[in-house]
Order: C-alpha cells, then structure tokens, then sequence
C-alpha cells in the first residue's frame, strides 16, 4: 500500500480515543476512559515533529484535560460541520488535505474520512465509514487503536 506522508493526526474522541460508552458517576458527570498506548503514541508523533488535533461533536473539559497532558494543541469540540473545521485547520496549518490522517467510527466523521490523505476507521466502525477507509483498524477505539495507526503511519508511508 503506497501511504502518504502524514503531517497530521486528525482524531475523534467518543468511539476512537474513547471506546464510545457514555457512562455517568454518581453525581451525573460524565465519565471518560483513555487507552494509556494511544497517549504513548501520540506523544511519540508529536515528538517526530508531527501536528495532532482532536475534532469532536461533543464538549467535554475531559477532552480538554487529557489533550492537555498529551500536548495537543489543536483541539475543536462541539463541532457541527466536521469537514469545514478540518479544511479551517489545514489552512491554518499550511498543509494540504493529503497530509492528513483522520480517524473516525461512525457517518459524522464521513466526510473527513472520505477526502483527506488517509482515511481509517476504527475496527467496530459502522460499515458506511468502513467503505470509505484506507485503512480499518485490527483494535476498536478506545483500545489503541490511535496507538495502531500512528505507529503504522511511522512506519510505512513513503519518504
């Protein structure tokens, strides 16, 4: 498979770094698990000089504190119009969509998937999004499956 250079890592978070439960506590906060390799790995592609950025529908402070502590600095929440976010992004970044990697789960994130460099969906994707993917995780989302692909990104695209 002949893979782009990727610039940046383009992530949903409920179903992709999230296994995409909405669970609640006691006192009805919503309540966030986050695979500890999936941070590993971002922190290790940002370390290559790599851009990462969170593009989500939801907000949540949870998003916030833990791309915080990645040190991801693009992060969008509570987005309605995924792809023009994405498009706004890259040119704020400078890039072209085929530099891009977007990692999604379900048809909202259809179109990012569908137009940027490499599109992937997580392994329990719905099959529309799955049609479209460059690449279909072996991992489901919140079970490294981030980890998978910028690991995979690293190691094979084109130089």
């Amino acid at each position: 498979m002949n893979v782009p250079v990727i610039q940046l890592l383009v992530l949903d978070v409920d179903g992709v770094l999230t296994p995409g439960d909405v669970t609640y506590d006691e006192t009805s906060q919503r309540v966030m698990s986050f695979h500890i390799h999936d941070g590993s790995a971002i922190k290790r592609w940002q370390s290559a000089g790599r851009h990462c950025a969170i593009l989500s529908g939801r907000q949540s402070p949870i998003v916030d504190r833990r791309a915080s502590e990645l040190g991801i600095q693009h992060v969008m929440q509570g987005v309605a119009c995924k792809e023009r976010e994405w498009r706004g992004l890259l040119s704020r970044l400078e890039l072209p969509a085929g530099s891009s990697c977007c990692i999604g789960d379900d048809v909202g994130d259809l179109d990012i998937v569908r137009h940027c460099g490499f599109g992937v969906a997580v392994a329990n994707a719905v099959p529309e999004l799955k049609r479209w993917a460059a690449y279909i995780t072996r991992r489901p989302g919140g079970q490294g499956a981030v980890a998978e692909v910028a690991e995979w990104l690293l190691r094979h695209e084109s130089k």
